[in-house]
């Protein structure tokens, strides 16, 4: 059932979106900050989509959402680094 604070019921599955500017290891710095929070992250759970022009990357990655606070403390760690653009 979801909590006051969300509309969200967890565990849940759930994607989150992330964009930044393409480069040689952008993938592997995006799924480390992601492995802090979700330490069982399948491989198959992440999906990359380069821009038409390829100056970007974005990431899709579906995981399983703890609780509201999990949710918020991956967002932060994401969108607080300098090299990604966008979380979603």
């Amino acid at each position: 059932m979801p909590t006051n604070d969300s509309l969200l019921e967890f565990p849940c599955q759930f994607p989150i979106k992330i964009m930044g500017l393409a480069g040689a290891d952008f993938d592997t710095l995006v799924v480390e900050i992601v492995r802090r929070h979700v330490t069982d992250l399948d491989d198959n759970a992440v999906r990359a989509k380069p821009s038409r022009e390829g100056k970007y990357t974005s990431f899709t990655i579906t995981i399983e959402a703890q609780s509201q606070s999990h949710l918020d403390g991956l967002y932060m760690e994401l969108s607080s680094h300098e090299r990604i653009l966008m979380v979603l």
